[in-house]
């Protein structure tokens, strides 16, 4: 008869255990979305606590959204389906009433047992979200928005200039003097600590944290402006319009220009560029924002139980601080484009990833990184109506590789802008799409953007690419700041027409 000793069982009775805790029990999910935060280096600011959370993630560096503008960037990152899929190019149009009935990250993993909470803003508010932040498909309990939000555009910048509250672009504030004497940013931390304080622990989390800033206007402790001396703020290395930059890439960032500060400056439209003083006062603050940001964050996550925790962070999309004349995003540059994207789980090891991309990645990549029902098919067209597939694809096989090479990672991102004409107008920033003529396609290898403006029809939805209003190419190799179009240079025409090749046969 087969004999165990008594150490030999506890070891086997661990073991299986351990596989079946490993089975049946969920990693919680914190996901973490910055508003407006393009992908900073070193050099533009130091944000401590996102640095030493990236030197222990999966650092994907080149990681770029699909439009620069919130609403379609936040649908398209939720549902992992991008803006054609969803026809959403503006904000007024709900996905589930106007295209189908499609499943979203948090809705998936709360038909997956997860109890699923959204504090700040995840979904972008009003009718892109149903004016719920689509409650209750995603969410198990009604979205928290800070009570505060309601005063972040109000005239509570004091002006030294005119002695008086003014709508400023640039808003330092002491936060004992604001309306309800906090700020929407500290609300939205206090109550997602809250939230993991205090929830039932019977089911594993998905906790979405939204936070608002560095979105304009500038607004935050002026203590944070101390933290970021303007003596140490360097000007972008090239202020001024390329020359051979298409008209129809330009956009006048008009909400900048409206902000009373700015306005007073009179600027002229739209290509007026903004003096090199207040360039550097717009950067300072803009760090400044996103400083009091890594601070925030640094108090949430230390709050969160790593050994059971998926820890996501990124943005919604980048913002131009001046580079080619240009401010806000609503472009196809890098840096309107650019984010962050980091994550952290149990039994990932730190690394950086180098290769391109894309937001709607994170989806497929969770529920791969969590262990949730597989199987999900690819969108096959861009009709595709299944309530689940996706146009991205998941990243876990790179973040377990040791290898940064990888044969389920493309090469490239896709992006998109559209435009209602090819001169810039006053809503060129942020057309409806009734107004839409120009959809600006843009591709993003390691070395090369590629784009091309073409004739879109926003009724059928459909694209000429036939018809070109403007084309683009830049070289990082060369020209990281994308101010050289090297469109029309005879040597580079073999890597335009692949490059124009490769756009087109992966634009649906």
């Amino acid at each position: 008869m087969f004999k165990i000793g008594i150490t030999s069982l506890i070891k086997v009775l661990f073991f299986i255990f351990n596989v079946r805790t490993s089975i049946t029990l969920k990693s919680n999910v914190l996901f973490i979305v910055i508003d407006d935060l393009r992908h900073l280096t070193g050099q533009d600011v130091r944000l401590p606590n996102l640095e030493k959370m990236a030197a222990n993630s999966v650092n994907f560096k080149n990681t770029f959204a699909q439009q620069a503008l919130c609403a379609p960037s936040r649908n398209s990152l939720l549902t992992g389906r991008r803006p054609d899929a969803l026809r959403l190019y503006d904000f007024y149009s709900y996905w589930r009433d106007t295209v189908g009935n499609f499943t979203t990250i948090p809705q998936y993993f709360k038909e997956n047992g997860y109890e699923t909470f959204s504090v700040g803003k995840v979904f972008h508010p009003g009718k892109s979200s149903n004016f719920t932040d689509d409650y209750p498909y995603s969410w198990s309990h009604y979205p928290y928005h800070p009570p505060t939000d309601k005063f972040k555009d109000s005239a509570v910048c004091w002006d030294t200039r005119v002695k008086k509250l003014q709508s400023n672009l640039i808003c330092p504030v002491r936060v004992k003097d604001q309306p309800g004497k906090s700020l929407p940013d500290l609300q939205t931390l206090d109550y997602a600590v809250k939230v993991l304080r205090e929830r039932n622990n019977s089911k594993p989390y998905f906790l979405a944290v939204g936070f608002h800033k560095p979105h304009i206007p500038l607004k935050f402790p002026q203590k944070y402006l101390e933290k970021v001396p303007i003596s140490r703020v360097n000007p972008p290395r090239y202020p001024n319009i390329p020359k051979r930059l298409p008209v129809v890439a330009w956009h006048p960032w008009a909400d900048v220009r409206h902000r009373d500060d700015i306005a007073s400056l009179n600027i002229s439209f739209p290509f007026g560029t903004i003096p090199k003083k207040w360039t550097l006062k717009i950067r300072q603050s803009y760090f400044a924002a996103a400083r009091y940001i890594d601070d925030l964050v640094g108090a949430l996550l230390s709050y969160v139980n790593f050994n059971n925790t998926v820890v996501v962070l990124t943005s919604d999309h980048g913002w131009s601080l001046g580079e080619n004349g240009l401010w806000a995003k609503y472009s196809n540059f890098d840096v309107a484009l650019r984010v962050p994207l980091l994550f952290i789980a149990p039994g990932l090891s730190p690394k950086t990833v180098s290769k391109p991309v894309e937001l709607v990645d994170i989806f497929p990549s969770l529920v791969d990184l969590c262990g949730l029902p597989g199987n999900i098919p690819k969108c096959n067209t861009v009709e595709d109506k299944l309530t689940l597939c996706f146009d991205g694809k998941s990243l876990l096989p790179v973040m377990k590789s040791k290898l940064q090479q990888n044969q389920y990672i493309y090469d490239f991102a896709i992006s998109q802008y559209p435009r209602p004409s090819v001169y810039p107008r006053s809503n060129s920033d942020k057309p409806r799409l009734k107004d839409i003529k120009i959809m600006g396609y843009s591709i993003r290898t390691k070395r090369y953007r590629y784009t091309q403006w073409i004739s879109f029809n926003n009724t059928l939805f459909t694209r000429d690419w036939n018809k070109t209003y403007g084309l683009e190419l830049y070289d990082h190799l060369i020209d990281p700041d994308e101010s050289n179009d090297l469109c029309f240079e005879p040597k580079y025409n073999a890597i335009k027409n692949h490059l124009s090749s490769l756009l087109r046969s992966n634009v649906k």
